[in-house]
């Protein structure tokens, strides 16, 4: 096997947050239209134009040549649930009632440790189609769901965070744990994976209504106990659930201080969804380093309201983009930029196609605190990538003719790509295979 390779394509990546402007300034984006990615022993070595690179290259260099083709950082998914894949595109309820009626039953079968590991086998090849290479991922109540795609993703040497849902009422019995045993269960599951390869654990009650007091404590614990693990949840995502939350916690503020109240919100803290947040709530996720996974995808599918990327990130809160599959109805986090912009438009705002691919790949990699490894090609970090076919359908190679640079390149492929633009992913500097 080759140790060092070097990969010729266009190429660009984010060295910083770009901001909203269609041209940033050239520090925050670095794109070269003949580049080299060098790869050794699965780090990346370098990244130039070809020109600077190719006449330098080590001796025994494999090169890979791809022409017409764009090259960009592994895409991070920061909230998803590999569970609900097969409930994916599930017809006309909103939140509350979508739980009850398609989520739970769905869930109750990842029991069963060779479905669970079927589901996550397929799951994970369907984040490689779609060129996401990392994700922070909802397992079930059942310990055997979080063992099955731990090991799924092991094999395929990926970076992925996951955790057992912690739930002991407002559920299905069978679906139910109890304080205790969620925090045995948690705890024996940290052991075993947290830190294992590229594996990190994620703390993870589904949400605060299926959660006794006793049991957020619990999970304030396992925080105390582990404090590099991650803590996973959902917020403020549709009208009804906050005024639910108020019911059952009178004595917080909002519902965001019940998490903050059971010491759950820090950094590496991944708080999905957050619509309905005051000023109040967002200072509080400034101040605790805790990060926002940004869905739009399922927040119009399931009717929950239309967050506010813009003014969240004004206010110094981390921001990843997030699939929410099965309430998302894609993976890919190409259509979720899309429906990112009509969001954002609707919210008077406009998102630039490099700010969109910032949220995708180095924004996602700082809201899951994994900027050191992944999200761009400064050397050192962790050789995962993508190759993009800008030419992937006839509508698309059509209107790449009349693309003027690369920003306007980035845009058109998020307004009309999809897992058909993904030729290949590596991992690792590996090339992985779905």
């Amino acid at each position: 096997m080759t140790q060092i390779k070097a990969f010729r394509a266009a190429i660009v990546h984010l060295l910083d947050d770009p901001g909203y402007d269609l041209h940033p300034t050239p520090p925050a984006v670095e794109y070269f239209e003949d580049g080299i990615l060098l790869v050794e022993k699965g780090y990346v070595r370098a990244v130039g134009a070809a020109s600077a690179l190719l006449p330098h290259l080590p001796e025994g260099c494999e090169l890979l040549e791809f022409p017409d083709h764009l090259i960009i950082p592994g895409m991070i998914d920061t909230h998803i649930h590999y569970p609900q894949t097969d409930m994916i595109a599930s017809y006309g309820e909103q939140l509350l009632e979508w739980l009850e009626t398609y989520t739970f039953p769905t869930e109750r079968q990842f029991s069963d440790p060779h479905h669970a590991r079927e589901v996550a086998d397929f799951f994970l090849g369907e984040l490689l189609r779609n060129g996401t290479t990392t994700a922070c991922v909802f397992g079930t109540v059942h310990p055997e769901s979080v063992d099955a795609f731990f090991a799924a993703a092991e094999t395929r040497n990926l970076r992925m965070i996951a955790g057992k849902v912690m739930m002991d009422r407002n559920c299905p019995d069978y679906l139910q744990d109890t304080p205790e045993s969620a925090y045995q269960d948690s705890k024996a599951l940290i052991e075993k994976w947290h830190g294992r390869g590229r594996l990190s654990y994620a703390v993870t009650p589904r949400f605060a209504p299926t959660s006794t007091p006793e049991q957020l404590s619990k999970a304030g614990q396992l925080l105390q106990e582990f404090p590099d693990v991650y803590l996973h949840t959902h917020v403020a995502e549709n009208k009804a659930e906050v005024a639910w939350v108020q019911e059952l916690f009178p004595d917080s503020r909002s519902y965001l201080d019940v998490y903050h109240q059971h010491g759950l919100l820090k950094p590496r803290s991944v708080m999905a969804h957050c619509i309905y947040l005051d000023e109040a709530d967002k200072q509080c996720m400034a101040e605790t380093g805790a990060a926002v996974a940004f869905c739009p995808t399922s927040n119009l599918f399931i009717g929950s309201g239309l967050f506010d990327v813009v003014d969240t990130k004004t206010h110094g809160i981390r921001v990843g983009m997030g699939t929410d599959v099965g309430g998302g109805s894609s993976f890919s986090l190409l259509q979720t930029a899309n429906e990112a912009y009509k969001v954002t438009q609707l919210r008077g705002n406009k998102l630039s196609a490099f700010q969109m691919l910032y949220l995708a790949t180095l924004g996602g990699a700082k809201a899951l605190y994994l900027d050191d490894k992944i999200g761009n090609f400064a050397p050192g970090k962790e050789a995962d990538f993508v190759l993009l076919n800008p030419k992937a359908t006839p509508l698309l190679e059509r209107r790449l003719r009349h693309c003027q640079d690369i920003a306007e390149l980035l845009f058109v492929l998020m307004m009309l790509g999809d897992d058909r633009v993904v030729s290949k992913v590596w991992v690792m500097g590996e090339e992985a295979s779905s």
